[in-house]
């Protein structure tokens, strides 16, 4: 089932859920198409760490990013719905992709956000999430990507931080169909279920574990 929460969040979700308000139809965050003007001087990055409702407000957060959109890719079949993608039977993987300015950032410090969001020793799953849907990967654009990506890959396994091997594959990227509206900044449409869920699932305890 998709993105279970210990009984135990499910309760606190129940009750804050009754007193405060996550119409998500209520609000409007979709993201408007870049023209090729506005993309000049910009690049892109695509990358899959799990449930891409935590992957969203990491990158969100940093300067230099100008926006992220939440979808699917790495698999064969053409704009896949979020049903056909969670039953692990398209070959997508959850993936959030990220515009932004490399005269602001750099494509290595959004790598760096990338790494320290995920459990990067874990293949086909991530934290609840099991199946080859929440696989984490690296998609990269160019050769230049791929070469960063590569070395950065190389230097975390070296950083101490993890005693098991990196496991993320990096691949070459292909196309990235953007999943539905009320997947978009799920965390600011429905707080208290994404903060919730963000805890249940592991992810926040492992990562302040990793991360200390």
């Amino acid at each position: 089932m998709k993105k279970v929460i210990p009984t135990t969040f499910i309760t606190l979700v129940a009750l804050l859920m009754s007193s405060v308000s996550c119409n998500s139809q209520s609000v409007d965050y979709q993201n408007k198409t870049l023209s090729d003007a506005e993309m000049a001087g910009y690049e892109v990055a695509t990358l899959a760490g799990g449930c891409f409702w935590c992957m969203q407000p990491p990158f969100d957060k940093r300067e230099g990013v100008i926006q992220t959109t939440v979808g699917y890719t790495g698999g064969k079949e053409a704009a896949p719905t979020y049903q056909e993608v969670s039953s692990g039977s398209t070959g997508h993987t959850e993936a959030v992709e990220v515009i932004f300015d490399p005269k602001q950032i750099s494509y290595k410090e959004i790598l760096d956000i990338f790494w320290m969001n995920i459990n990067p020793t874990t293949a086909d799953r991530q934290f609840a999430d099991v199946g080859s849907q929440y696989r984490p990967e690296i998609f990269y654009h160019s050769k230049e990507q791929q070469s960063i990506a590569q070395e950065s890959k190389e230097a975390l396994g070296e950083s101490g931080h993890f005693n098991d091997p990196i496991v993320v594959p990096i691949t070459e990227s292909s196309s990235f169909y953007p999943a539905e509206d009320y997947h978009q900044k799920y965390y600011l449409k429905n707080t208290m279920h994404y903060k919730a869920y963000h805890v249940g699932s592991g992810r926040a305890g492992y990562l302040k574990k990793i991360w200390k």
